[in-house]
C-alpha cells in the first residue's frame, strides 16, 4: 500500500496531526498550494495518494520546513509532501529534464529558494 510506503519513507506519523493549521499558517506558498499542508497528512491518512501524486503542492513547496517547525506534534508535514515529491520523480524516471532544458523553462518570478531546493534534492 503507498499510504504505509509514503509514513516509512517519510518518517511521519499523520495520526498524531490535530488539524491546528499552524504548518499551513506558516507555509510561505501557501496560497500557490491546491493542497495546504495540513490538509496533505488528511489526504494522506484518507488515503487518497492519487490525488497527493497530481498536486500541484508538491512543485510549490520550497522545502523551507517552516511547516515541519511550527507542528506543535512533530507531525513534519514537508517530510510528507517530499515523499511524495521523490515518488513522482522516481516514477517518471527516465522522463526528467536535462540541464539543458532547465533554463528554457524558468520564470523570471520563480524564487531562487525553490531552485536551490530543487538542485539540493535532485543532484542525488
Amino acid at each position: 500500500m503507498i499510504q504505509d510506503d509514503i509514513k516509512k519513507i517519510s518518517g511521519v506519523n499523520p495520526y498524531k496531526c490535530m488539524k491546528c493549521g499552524k504548518c499551513s499558517a506558516s507555509c510561505p506558498s501557501f496560497n500557490e498550494m491546491d493542497i495546504k499542508p495540513h490538509q496533505f497528512v488528511s489526504y494522506v491518512l484518507n488515503d487518497d495518494i492519487d490525488a497527493l501524486l497530481k498536486s500541484e503542492s508538491i512543485k510549490q513547496c520550497l522545502s523551507c520546513f517552516a511547516c515541519v517547525e511550527r507542528c506543535p506534534r512533530d507531525v513534519k508535514p514537508g517530510n510528507l509532501i517530499d515523499t511524495v515529491r521523490q515518488m513522482v520523480v522516481r516514477k517518471r524516471g527516465a522522463e526528467l529534464l536535462s540541464p539543458e532544458e532547465v533554463t528554457q523553462l524558468l520564470d523570471p518570478e520563480l524564487p531562487q529558494q525553490l531552485l536551490v531546493s530543487a538542485f539540493r534534492r535532485y543532484r542525488r
